[in-house]
């Protein structure tokens, strides 16, 4: 039986170190693992980050950033997602649909129907089993960026990184049981830990 297992959380969340962190706990632990992230995770994809979140031109408009998003998703659910789900791994994914709706939806304000119905069609069914939430309040993850290279998404205004973490907090309080929400304030260690104790259980669940 297979797992798929998103990240998710607003910039300096520290989302991608524990994403790395569970596939090597699942790696240690003998269970088949595949860590992917978005945008990007394919060679179309690659190019298509490039254009979202480092292009000197930052007139890109929001929903461009939507169909451009799934676009790089579609690719990856069909040529990496979907393959080794099939293959009976354990999937990690850094971002998945649910950045799309906490970005575009809620931080740009695109309709939520229209961006709802976008990612369905390119999800086609595929729903997570198990989505970590990172959640820091934003001054703090801005933080944790400033002394690196910013790409658009972390130049962007305090507000919109404000809207952005209220909708992930709205997403999970509409689908509690998929969610698993960490206060990415604490130390590393103790994020792993947490995580891990769920993951666990849903892979004790599934032998059993």
């Amino acid at each position: 039986m297979s797992l798929f297992i998103t990240f998710e959380g607003g910039e300096g969340s520290g989302k991608s170190v524990q994403a790395k962190a569970l596939y090597r706990k699942l790696s240690q632990s003998a269970t088949p693992a595949l860590l992917a992230h978005e945008p990007g995770g394919t060679s179309l994809g690659e190019k298509l980050t490039r254009c979202l979140k480092w292009t000197e031109d930052t007139d890109i408009s929001p929903l461009t950033e939507l169909l451009l998003f799934n676009a790089s998703r579609a690719q990856l659910i069909d040529k990496v997602i979907r393959p080794n789900l099939a293959e009976g791994k354990t999937v990690i994914c850094d971002r998945y649909a649910d950045s799309t709706t906490a970005y575009q939806g809620y931080g740009r304000g695109l309709d939520l129907k229209m961006v709802a119905a976008i990612n369905n069609a390119t999800a086609q069914g595929l729903k997570p089993d198990l989505t970590v939430l990172l959640d820091i309040p934003v001054e703090a993850g801005l933080a944790r960026k400033r002394t690196k290279k910013q790409d658009r998404f972390e130049q962007e205004e305090t507000a919109f990184h404000q809207r952005v973490r209220e909708g992930y907090l709205k997403l999970v309080a509409n689908d509690p049981e998929r969610w698993l929400i960490v206060d990415a304030r604490q130390s590393k260690g103790e994020i792993c830990e947490i995580i891990w104790q769920r993951v666990s259980q849903l892979l004790s669940s599934q032998k059993g």
